[in-house]
């Protein structure tokens, strides 16, 4: 009967993997956020616009992906959208990492239409005599969002924005059914070649922990040193 040792996935070449796991886990989160943030921001202001064309593109946007699991668009901007491509570029793109760059899109589209409705909510707990001011010193509508009413919601909205900062990494693990070789993905191999799962799993299941706590923390010190004041 085996014993539990933790030695041997954290020794040699397994501990290696494990690592590379971890540190291409990690790279995945910051890549999406860097990327989603931006674009939230840019459907939760369109989901505002004083145009219903661009609120419609918006709205479609964020039901659409919000309705679809993460895993169907891991699947789709895997197998089924490089095959729209035409075949030198399909080639080429087959040839460079698809699998992260796959994931790395879908992780973007779904996380970014979460936060949009996170800042959107922000964006809407401002009160309206706000944008009726900005308009008022002639500005128009996205020099007021910028300069007066994006600026006020911050610390509305930061507090989900990290809350949803800790799903996207634990998305991360998903990455794995396309064969990106994140940190679940690493786990599986170091369990297939050394058939030591519980070490395996304990290990990541430790590293998933340790970063989820950093990122409570985070949220847990926001929170007390910008406490949110009701009007």
């Amino acid at each position: 009967m085996n014993t539990f040792d933790l030695s041997i996935v954290l020794s040699g070449q397994y501990h290696e993997w494990l690592v590379s796991g971890f540190l291409l886990s990690i790279q995945l989160a910051l890549i999406t956020l860097v990327i989603a943030l931006p674009l939230a921001i840019i459907l939760a202001v369109l989901r505002l616009a004083p145009y219903a064309p661009l609120r419609g593109i918006s709205i479609t946007y964020v039901e659409a992906i919000r309705n679809v699991p993460l895993l169907a668009h891991m699947l789709f901007w895997y197998f089924g959208a490089p095959e729209l491509l035409p075949p030198p570029i399909k080639s080429w793109i087959y040839q460079h990492n698809i699998e992260a760059v796959s994931a790395v899109i879908a992780l973007v589209l779904y996380t970014a239409a979460y936060m949009a409705e996170d800042i959107r909510s922000g964006l809407r707990a401002i009160p309206k005599e706000q944008m009726e001011a900005g308009r008022t010193l002639g500005f128009g509508f996205i020099s007021t969002m910028r300069l007066v009413i994006l600026p006020q919601s911050l610390r509305v909205t930061v507090p989900p924005l990290i809350s949803q900062t800790l799903n996207l990494w634990k998305n991360t693990s998903i990455a794995m059914v396309i064969g990106v070789g994140e940190m679940m993905y690493q786990a599986q191999q170091v369990e297939s070649a050394t058939f030591r799962g519980f070490e395996s799993f304990a290990v990541t299941t430790a590293g998933y922990i340790s970063v989820s706590i950093v990122i409570t923390l985070l949220s847990s010190w926001y929170q007390q040193r910008y406490p949110v004041r009701s009007a």
